[in-house]
């Protein structure tokens, strides 16, 4: 017969072997830490398509997809655990560049350019940049090591000691108005704008770092927020047109790397809808705002802002618009359903 001691070991046993399975089950979410857990959620949404659920090669559903070079393992500690926690960072948070020889931009040695990589620099804030670098870090064993919280403390003290010295300058300038205010009174003079000149100059200096600041600090918790696409002026010369859209293939195959998600013919990914035919379907304004601030038009959209200037966006519009592969052959579609 079980005492109530027993009864209560074996719950507990029973407790805990099933608290096991769900902690395995569930790959260890319960001791993610918050930044841990919320990165998994992004790169979810923004990378587990080409990168895998767990990182490796050829496990996202793109990876097979995509043009070289293909996207690394993220399981790998060996080679992984070689890289910063910045250099991480610096990846998924730079300016695109154009990887052509001879024309394209001047790139370092050890500066990281790989147009099938996009920039996540204007689509999320730093916290979640760093989100997702704690996150990978965990797919090949490791830990962040940055500290973000100490980035944070630092942007909030930068932007209080900018705010002091702005209203230092403030004060020091209005101080000074009100001296020459005075000055000219006794003179029975007009006031000279050229006596306060240093502290108006120097209060223009303090509020620019002070925008800055403010910029910096809202740009870490804050997703990046710009303003309505204004509509292009997309009238141009038949030569003009030929010229932009060459340049505009350039752009899209070695700078913003669209093919590594959009296919066209047989190559490309499959992440986004293939274009063969977009310039058939897709209004050039529309194509324009889209590539410029994708998240204006659908919040939730996984296609990154890729800080297109507007030259580049209106040169990969003309270059879209020329494809225009031929419709499918109707007659045989017919045929083939008949067979079916």
């Amino acid at each position: 017969m079980r005492t109530t001691g027993d009864v209560r070991r074996v719950w507990l046993a029973g407790a805990l072997v099933g608290l096991s399975a769900l902690v395995v089950g569930a790959g260890c979410a319960l001791f993610q830490s918050e930044r841990v857990s919320k990165g998994q959620k992004l790169y979810a949404h923004y990378c587990m398509h080409c990168h895998g659920e767990h990182g490796r090669q050829n496990e996202g559903y793109n990876w097979s997809s995509m043009p070289d070079p293909r996207p690394k393992d993220l399981s790998a500690k060996e080679e992984m655990s070689t890289f910063k926690d910045e250099e991480l960072f610096a990846t998924v948070s730079r300016e695109m560049k154009d990887t052509t020889p001879e024309v394209g931009d001047k790139i370092g040695d050890d500066e990281f350019a790989v147009p099938t990589m996009p920039t996540f620099k204007y689509t999320l804030s730093e916290e979640e940049l760093w989100a997702i670098v704690a996150y990978v870090r965990t797919l090949h064993g490791t830990k962040l090591q940055y500290d973000v919280d100490g980035r944070k403390k630092g942007l909030q003290d930068q932007l209080q000691a900018a705010q002091q010295q702005y209203d230092r300058a403030k004060q020091v300038l209005e101080t000074a108005e009100k001296k020459a205010e005075e000055e000219a009174k006794k003179k029975r003079a007009e006031v000279d704008d050229s006596a306060t000149s240093k502290e108006q100059e120097a209060l223009a200096v303090a509020a620019k770092e002070l925008e800055k600041a403010k910029a910096a600090e809202a740009n870490f918790s804050a997703r990046p927020k710009f303003a309505a696409v204004a509509r292009p002026d997309l009238t141009m010369k038949p030569g003009q047109a030929v010229k932009l859209s060459d340049d505009g293939r350039r752009l899209y195959m070695n700078k913003y790397g669209c093919h590594a998600c959009h296919r066209v013919g047989e190559t490309g990914g499959v992440v986004g809808p293939a274009l063969d035919r977009a310039g058939f379907r897709l209004n050039s304004t529309w194509v324009y705002r889209w590539i410029k601030y994708p998240q204006s038009m659908k919040p939730d959209t996984r296609m990154p802002n890729l800080g297109l200037t507007d030259s580049d966006a209106k040169a990969i519009v003309m270059y879209v618009g020329t494809l225009r592969a031929p419709g499918p052959d109707k007659s045989e579609a017919k045929a083939q359903a008949k067979v079916e």
